[in-house]
Protein backbone atom coordinates (compact mmCIF):
# COMPACT_ATOMS: atom_id res chain seq x y z
CA UNK A 1 0.00 0.00 0.00
CA UNK A 2 1.13 3.44 -1.08
CA UNK A 3 0.12 7.22 0.57
CA UNK A 4 -0.09 9.20 -2.70
CA UNK A 5 -1.38 12.59 -1.31
CA UNK A 6 -0.46 14.20 1.88
CA UNK A 7 -2.04 17.41 3.76
CA UNK A 8 0.42 19.36 2.05
CA UNK A 9 -1.46 18.42 -1.18
CA UNK A 10 -4.52 20.22 0.14
CA UNK A 11 -2.50 23.07 1.35
CA UNK A 12 -0.98 24.11 -1.78
CA UNK A 13 -4.72 23.70 -3.60
CA UNK A 14 -5.87 25.85 -0.83
CA UNK A 15 -3.07 28.23 -0.95
CA UNK A 16 -3.03 28.75 -4.61
CA UNK A 17 -7.24 29.41 -4.86
CA UNK A 18 -6.32 32.27 -2.24
CA UNK A 19 -3.25 33.38 -4.18
CA UNK A 20 -4.41 32.77 -7.46
CA UNK A 21 -1.90 35.42 -9.88
CA UNK A 22 1.46 34.25 -11.58
CA UNK A 23 3.86 35.42 -9.34
CA UNK A 24 2.82 33.49 -6.20
CA UNK A 25 2.70 30.54 -8.39
CA UNK A 26 6.29 30.32 -9.60
CA UNK A 27 6.85 30.98 -6.20
CA UNK A 28 5.76 27.86 -4.87
CA UNK A 29 6.16 26.06 -8.41
CA UNK A 30 8.23 23.42 -6.27
CA UNK A 31 5.46 21.91 -3.69
CA UNK A 32 2.69 22.18 -6.60
CA UNK A 33 5.58 19.68 -8.08
CA UNK A 34 6.18 17.85 -5.17
CA UNK A 35 2.98 17.37 -3.57
CA UNK A 36 0.70 17.88 -6.45
CA UNK A 37 1.91 16.85 -9.92
CA UNK A 38 4.58 14.20 -8.93
CA UNK A 39 1.92 12.09 -6.63
CA UNK A 40 -0.92 12.57 -9.27
CA UNK A 41 1.89 11.19 -11.62
CA UNK A 42 2.97 7.98 -9.67
CA UNK A 43 -0.94 6.76 -9.23
CA UNK A 44 -1.40 6.90 -12.34
CA UNK A 45 1.21 5.20 -13.15
CA UNK A 46 0.16 1.91 -10.38
CA UNK A 47 -3.06 2.50 -11.85
CA UNK A 48 -2.51 1.51 -14.95
CA UNK A 49 -2.24 -2.63 -14.67
CA UNK A 50 -5.69 -2.06 -13.02
CA UNK A 51 -7.19 -0.15 -15.64
CA UNK A 52 -5.70 -2.85 -17.83
CA UNK A 53 -7.76 -5.23 -16.02
CA UNK A 54 -10.99 -3.11 -17.04
CA UNK A 55 -10.07 -2.61 -20.38
CA UNK A 56 -7.37 -2.96 -22.69
CA UNK A 57 -8.55 0.42 -24.78
CA UNK A 58 -8.29 2.74 -21.66
CA UNK A 59 -4.89 4.66 -20.87
CA UNK A 60 -3.48 6.11 -17.41
CA UNK A 61 -0.65 8.18 -18.55
CA UNK A 62 1.58 9.54 -16.25
CA UNK A 63 3.56 11.58 -18.20
CA UNK A 64 4.20 15.23 -18.10
CA UNK A 65 3.10 16.83 -21.82
CA UNK A 66 0.23 14.83 -23.37
CA UNK A 67 -0.80 12.28 -20.76
CA UNK A 68 -3.79 12.58 -18.21
CA UNK A 69 -3.09 15.24 -16.48
CA UNK A 70 -4.72 18.61 -17.28
CA UNK A 71 -2.62 21.48 -17.28
CA UNK A 72 -3.15 23.76 -13.70
CA UNK A 73 -3.17 26.81 -15.86
CA UNK A 74 -6.46 27.63 -17.24
CA UNK A 75 -7.55 29.13 -20.68
CA UNK A 76 -9.01 32.33 -19.95
CA UNK A 77 -9.15 33.24 -23.48
CA UNK A 78 -12.95 33.14 -23.56
CA UNK A 79 -13.86 33.39 -19.50
CA UNK A 80 -15.14 35.70 -17.73
CA UNK A 81 -12.66 34.80 -14.58
CA UNK A 82 -9.54 35.89 -15.38
CA UNK A 83 -7.66 33.88 -12.73
CA UNK A 84 -4.48 32.04 -13.64
CA UNK A 85 -4.86 28.57 -12.14
CA UNK A 86 -7.27 25.93 -11.04
CA UNK A 87 -7.57 25.47 -7.63
CA UNK A 88 -7.72 21.77 -8.40
CA UNK A 89 -5.71 18.96 -10.17
CA UNK A 90 -7.57 16.51 -12.45
CA UNK A 91 -6.67 13.44 -14.74
CA UNK A 92 -8.48 12.30 -17.52
CA UNK A 93 -7.89 7.95 -17.90
CA UNK A 94 -8.62 8.17 -21.96
CA UNK A 95 -9.47 6.02 -24.46
CA UNK A 96 -7.00 5.45 -26.84
CA UNK A 97 -9.26 6.95 -29.83
CA UNK A 98 -10.53 9.97 -27.57
CA UNK A 99 -7.57 11.98 -30.06
CA UNK A 100 -9.47 10.59 -32.86
CA UNK A 101 -13.20 10.26 -32.03
CA UNK A 102 -15.70 11.30 -29.40
CA UNK A 103 -14.65 9.17 -26.79
CA UNK A 104 -15.87 8.62 -22.72
CA UNK A 105 -13.33 8.54 -20.03
CA UNK A 106 -12.74 8.22 -16.31
CA UNK A 107 -11.86 11.13 -14.71
CA UNK A 108 -9.75 11.31 -11.13
CA UNK A 109 -10.07 15.09 -9.48
CA UNK A 110 -7.84 16.38 -6.27
CA UNK A 111 -9.59 19.60 -4.36
CA UNK A 112 -9.79 20.10 -0.64
CA UNK A 113 -13.21 18.90 0.52
CA UNK A 114 -14.08 17.88 -3.39
CA UNK A 115 -12.52 15.15 -4.27
CA UNK A 116 -14.30 12.57 -6.76
CA UNK A 117 -14.10 10.04 -9.42
CA UNK A 118 -15.78 9.66 -12.43
CA UNK A 119 -16.42 8.53 -15.55
CA UNK A 120 -18.45 9.31 -18.74
CA UNK A 121 -18.90 11.89 -21.27
CA UNK A 122 -18.67 15.77 -20.53
CA UNK A 123 -19.59 18.54 -22.33
CA UNK A 124 -20.07 16.24 -25.55
CA UNK A 125 -21.05 17.63 -28.81
CA UNK A 126 -24.36 17.44 -29.89
CA UNK A 127 -24.11 14.63 -32.71
CA UNK A 128 -22.87 12.68 -29.76
CA UNK A 129 -25.57 13.60 -27.15
CA UNK A 130 -27.74 12.47 -30.16
CA UNK A 131 -25.59 9.03 -30.76
CA UNK A 132 -26.53 8.21 -26.94
CA UNK A 133 -30.51 9.12 -26.64
CA UNK A 134 -30.82 7.54 -29.44
CA UNK A 135 -28.87 4.14 -28.60
CA UNK A 136 -30.44 4.65 -24.57
CA UNK A 137 -33.48 4.62 -26.67
CA UNK A 138 -32.94 1.28 -28.60
CA UNK A 139 -31.24 -0.34 -25.66
CA UNK A 140 -33.41 0.77 -22.58
CA UNK A 141 -32.84 -2.72 -21.40
CA UNK A 142 -28.70 -2.73 -21.11
CA UNK A 143 -29.06 1.09 -19.94
CA UNK A 144 -30.74 0.03 -16.86
CA UNK A 145 -27.96 -2.75 -16.19
CA UNK A 146 -25.56 -0.09 -16.60
CA UNK A 147 -26.69 2.84 -15.38
CA UNK A 148 -29.35 2.18 -12.64
CA UNK A 149 -28.91 -1.04 -11.49
CA UNK A 150 -28.77 -0.72 -7.32
CA UNK A 151 -25.41 -1.34 -6.91
CA UNK A 152 -24.07 0.79 -9.06
CA UNK A 153 -26.43 3.94 -8.07
CA UNK A 154 -25.92 3.07 -4.73
CA UNK A 155 -21.82 4.12 -5.58
CA UNK A 156 -22.39 6.63 -8.03
CA UNK A 157 -24.79 9.70 -9.21
CA UNK A 158 -25.49 10.16 -12.55
CA UNK A 159 -24.82 14.01 -13.12
CA UNK A 160 -27.73 16.09 -13.22
CA UNK A 161 -26.54 19.53 -13.23
CA UNK A 162 -26.79 20.16 -17.02
CA UNK A 163 -30.27 19.05 -18.32
CA UNK A 164 -32.73 19.96 -21.08
CA UNK A 165 -36.34 21.96 -19.70
CA UNK A 166 -38.08 19.26 -21.52
CA UNK A 167 -37.11 15.30 -23.76
CA UNK A 168 -35.69 16.61 -26.86
CA UNK A 169 -37.98 15.70 -29.70
CA UNK A 170 -38.79 12.31 -31.34
CA UNK A 171 -38.88 10.18 -28.35
CA UNK A 172 -42.10 8.98 -26.53
CA UNK A 173 -43.18 10.47 -23.50
CA UNK A 174 -43.85 7.40 -21.66
CA UNK A 175 -40.51 5.84 -23.02
CA UNK A 176 -38.60 4.33 -19.01
CA UNK A 177 -35.55 6.68 -19.27
CA UNK A 178 -36.93 10.00 -20.69
CA UNK A 179 -35.67 11.94 -18.14
CA UNK A 180 -32.27 10.24 -18.85
CA UNK A 181 -32.58 11.59 -22.51
CA UNK A 182 -32.58 15.07 -20.93
CA UNK A 183 -29.12 14.66 -20.05
CA UNK A 184 -25.96 16.80 -21.60
CA UNK A 185 -23.81 15.05 -19.88
CA UNK A 186 -23.67 11.24 -19.17
CA UNK A 187 -21.68 11.33 -16.67
CA UNK A 188 -21.64 9.11 -13.38
CA UNK A 189 -19.16 9.67 -10.17
CA UNK A 190 -19.14 9.25 -6.64
CA UNK A 191 -17.07 11.58 -3.66
CA UNK A 192 -13.78 10.43 -2.17
CA UNK A 193 -13.23 11.91 1.34
CA UNK A 194 -9.94 13.49 1.81
CA UNK A 195 -8.77 11.05 4.55
CA UNK A 196 -9.09 8.64 1.83
CA UNK A 197 -7.18 10.70 -0.53
CA UNK A 198 -4.41 11.15 1.74
CA UNK A 199 -4.56 7.29 2.96
CA UNK A 200 -2.70 4.35 2.54
CA UNK A 201 -5.57 2.16 0.75
CA UNK A 202 -6.45 5.02 -2.05
CA UNK A 203 -5.13 3.08 -5.35
CA UNK A 204 -7.17 0.32 -4.24
CA UNK A 205 -10.03 1.88 -3.59
CA UNK A 206 -9.68 3.52 -7.02
CA UNK A 207 -9.11 0.22 -8.53
CA UNK A 208 -12.68 -1.12 -7.38
CA UNK A 209 -14.08 2.39 -8.78
CA UNK A 210 -12.77 1.80 -12.29
CA UNK A 211 -14.28 -1.79 -12.32
CA UNK A 212 -17.62 -0.62 -10.98
CA UNK A 213 -17.80 1.96 -13.77
CA UNK A 214 -17.20 -0.34 -16.20
CA UNK A 215 -20.36 -1.91 -17.19
CA UNK A 216 -21.56 2.19 -17.35
CA UNK A 217 -18.41 3.02 -19.52
CA UNK A 218 -18.60 -0.15 -21.75
CA UNK A 219 -22.34 1.19 -22.70
CA UNK A 220 -21.67 4.69 -23.93
CA UNK A 221 -18.03 2.89 -25.90
CA UNK A 222 -21.22 0.53 -27.30
CA UNK A 223 -23.29 4.12 -28.49
CA UNK A 224 -20.00 5.54 -29.96
CA UNK A 225 -19.20 1.96 -31.62
CA UNK A 226 -15.81 1.78 -29.82
CA UNK A 227 -14.12 -0.83 -28.34
CA UNK A 228 -14.07 -1.35 -24.86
Amino acid sequence: MTTYFTDKSFRFLRALARNNERAWFQAHKADYEAHVRAPFQALLADLQPDLRTVSEHFRAEPKTVGGSLFRIQRDTRFANDKTPYKSWQGARLFHERSRQVPAPSFYLHLQPGSCFVGAGLWHPETATQRRVRQFIFDNPGSWQRAAHAPAFRRRFELETDEMLVRPPRGFPPDFAFIDDLRHKNFVASRAVEDAVMTGPRLRQALAKDLQALGPFVDYLCAALDLEF
